[in-house]
């Protein structure tokens, strides 16, 4: 819920324009840069801790995340704090109770932000399993705090999990499953390895490499390196098992760069490496400057060559309008239906003008049951399904979306140029008389006809 909670803030600030939508991820990422320089000053001095945010400030992910209202900012805030208090806890001769506590609530937050501040918890039993001094530190009434600060958070949000069937945790689930892709795929673990040298940046990720490498055949470790590599690299490995397994998108290990980049420029100071830690500034300079320029200017982008990284995120409001065009010279209709999660929030939003003088938008279910949050709150159902127009992204299922009409007819193929190579393709037809067709008891998916 905190991306929800973050829009509707800066929404009820400035209104809903794109800017005061996205406004929070900025924020989230500032403040995320914030913890990373109190972090690494509190462990390795003022030098290490500017060399660690400004690192983490120009790291291409982040750069990226933070013009995007989604769940990586708010995360990657939260586990800073988060791990800022487990430094402060882990140094402090007193007030470790509370400490424990904040620690608690933070990662209760981060959890409320994305699954993946369990990563943090992994990262907390590696480092308790290894270092006696941390073991040390959390007595009964400081685990019982930091315990009782994370229940307290999380409440709420596992009250309504229950109340709904664990909609989340499901949701979640189903993005990482295994079923319906192709399992040991070393191409895919070997794209993924190759992503994060653009996530994290070449230069960074090389020192981290090369810091393991060397740490691992000297077969010594500050105490604080090692702290810092319980946090950093379970998210990395994990993330690359998965890829190799079924798949992973490039972001998904982003919850170890946070520490990374603190470890990363503490190596790099005390390496007394000032040409290579220049030579990552200024090349993460450049690329960040050039994303920006192409995300301002998508002419410019075109141009550099940039216009298929970018495409995921252009010709919504285009989309929109075809799909709500056509919805105005239908007459009667009942409802519009989507097949698409990011179609309905897009026409949801850039449509938000429009909408209400049209009938109610909703989402065609696939499998038996809502699997997000589009298909959980607007649901397309028989009452609302007398006349639809219903519209299948990329074609996606249009014939079994046709199945499940008694009649459909008036088959419209739209599209819209996200640049000069690639276009985004609607497919609209009308459907009369919803009843949809049984769903398979173990799949989910439509019975055959």
């Amino acid at each position: 819920p905190v991306i929800a909670w973050a829009i509707w803030a800066t929404t009820a600030i400035g209104g809903d324009a794109e800017a005061w939508v996205r406004l929070s991820a900025g924020l989230f990422q500032a403040g995320a840069t914030l913890t990373v320089f109190l972090i690494g000053r509190r462990l390795y001095g003022a030098n290490a801790g500017l060399a660690g945010a400004a690192l983490y400030a120009l790291m291409p992910g982040v750069q990226l995340s933070a013009l995007v209202a989604a769940t990586d900012a708010p995360l990657l805030f939260f586990l800073g704090l988060t791990l800022l208090a487990y430094v402060a806890l882990l140094r402090a001769g007193r007030r470790r109770t509370l400490l424990a506590a904040a620690l608690g609530a933070a990662l209760g937050l981060a959890f409320l932000s994305k699954y993946a501040a369990a990563y943090f918890v992994v990262g907390l039993g590696l480092h308790l399993a290894i270092s006696n001094p941390a073991r040390a530190v959390w007595s009964p009434a400081r685990v019982a705090a930091a315990l009782a600060a994370l229940g307290l958070v999380l409440a709420p949000n596992l009250a309504w999990n229950a109340a709904h069937g664990f909609a989340t945790f499901q949701h979640t689930a189903a993005n990482a499953a295994w079923s319906g892709v192709q399992l040991f795929n070393p191409a895919a673990m070997a794209e993924f390895v190759v992503s994060q040298f653009g996530v994290f940046g070449p230069i960074p990720l090389g020192v981290l490499i090369v810091g393991v490498g060397l740490a691992a055949a000297r077969r010594r470790l500050s105490t604080d390196d090692l702290m810092l590599l319980c946090f950093t690299l379970p998210p990395l490995l994990i993330v690359t098992g998965q890829a190799f397994i079924s798949r992973a998108n490039a972001n998904w290990s982003g919850a170890g760069y946070l520490a990374g980049a603190v470890l990363v420029g503490a190596w790099l100071v005390r390496w007394r490496a000032r040409g290579w830690l220049i030579a990552a500034l200024a090349t993460q300079a450049v690329v960040a400057a050039v994303f920006l320029a192409a995300v301002i200017s998508p002419a410019l982008a075109d141009r550099a060559g940039l216009a298929n990284g970018l495409k995921r995120a252009r010709g919504w409001a285009q989309t929109t309008n075809l799909i709500l065009d056509r919805a105005r010279r239908e007459p009667d209709l009942t409802a519009i239906a989507v097949n698409n999660r990011f179609l309905f929030y897009a026409v949801a939003y850039y449509g938000r003008d429009r909408l209400p003088f049209l009938p109610p938008l909703t989402s065609w279910l696939l499998m038996e049951g809502p699997r997000n949050q589009a298909e959980t709150t607007a649901p397309l159902t028989p009452a609302l399904g007398r006349r639809v127009l219903m519209v299948a992204y990329e074609g996606w299922r249009r014939e079994e979306m046709q199945a499940d009409f008694a009649r459909s007819d008036g088959l419209e193929i739209g599209s819209v140029w996200l640049d000069r190579r690639h276009k985004r393709r609607i497919e609209m037809f009308i459907g009369e008389d919803f009843a949809p067709r049984p769903r398979d008891p173990v799949s989910g998916l439509p019975t055959p006809s």
